[in-house]
C-alpha cells in the first residue's frame, strides 16, 4: 500500500478526519508490523474550537498542531494514557489535528494482545488509549513524519460504505460541531 502524502493532510482538518477512515495505520517496532484500518477519528481545529488543544495558543505540548502537516502529534492525558493525532489543516488555518481513536486490528494481532494484555480482539484498539497501547505509540513518536515509510505512517485503503457522524466525545465544550466519524458496520 502507499503511503498517504503530504499533500493528503494539508486540506481541512474535518475533511481529513473523515477521509482518514478506512485508511491503515501501520506501526513497525521491534522487528515487529502492527496494522489496523482506521474506524473513528475526530476533528480539532484552531480558533473555532474551544475545545482544541491550539485555542489557546502554542504551547509545548501543542507546538505539533502548529507545525507541518502529516506529522504525529502524541500526549499522554488522564496520567495514564496517550493519544495519538495527525496534525492537518489547510494551508489558510495555523493549527489543527486528528485524533485516531479505533482501528480493526489487521495485522500483528498477536503482538497487540500482548501489549495490552487482554485476550479479546474486540477489546484492542476501540479507544485512543488502547490504539496506543496496542500499538506501543508514546511520547517518543510525538513528530514523527508519518507521510513517508518510518516506524509510523498511514497507508491508502478502503472507502468505508457508510459513516457515521456525531459530537467528540469526553469535551466539554464545542459539543455541537459534530466532528467525530465513524464507519458504520
Amino acid at each position: 500500500m502507499k503511503v498517504l502524502p503530504r499533500s493528503f493532510y494539508s486540506r481541512d482538518t474535518v475533511k481529513v478526519a473523515k477521509d482518514l477512515l478506512g485508511k491503515t495505520l501501520v506501526r513497525k517496532i521491534n522487528g515487529y508490523t502492527l496494522a489496523g484500518i482506521i474506524t473513528e477519528t475526530e476533528a480539532y481545529r484552531y480558533k473555532d474550537d474551544p475545545a482544541s488543544h491550539a485555542y489557546r495558543g502554542i504551547t509545548e505540548r501543542n507546538k505539533a498542531m502548529f507545525g507541518e502537516v502529516g506529522k504525529a502529534y502524541v500526549y499522554f492525558t488522564y496520567g495514564m494514557y496517550y493519544c495519538f493525532n495527525v496534525v492537518a489543516k489547510s494551508q489558510r488555518v495555523d493549527a489543527g489535528a486528528v485524533l485516531i481513536r479505533a482501528l480493526e486490528p489487521q495485522k500483528g494481532i498477536t503482538k497487540m494482545i500482548r501489549n495490552r494484555n487482554t485476550a479479546l480482539v474486540s477489546n484492542l484498539t476501540g479507544g485512543p488509549g488502547k490504539l496506543t497501547q496496542s500499538l506501543k505509540i508514546t511520547k517518543s513518536q510525538y513528530g514523527e513524519d508519518l507521510a513517508k515509510h518510518s516506524t509510523l505512517y498511514i497507508t491508502e485503503g478502503v472507502p468505508p460504505n457508510k459513516v457515521v457522524l456525531g459530537p467528540r466525545i469526553g469535551i466539554r465544550t464545542a459539543t455541537d460541531k459534530l466532528w467525530n466519524f465513524k464507519i458504520k458496520v
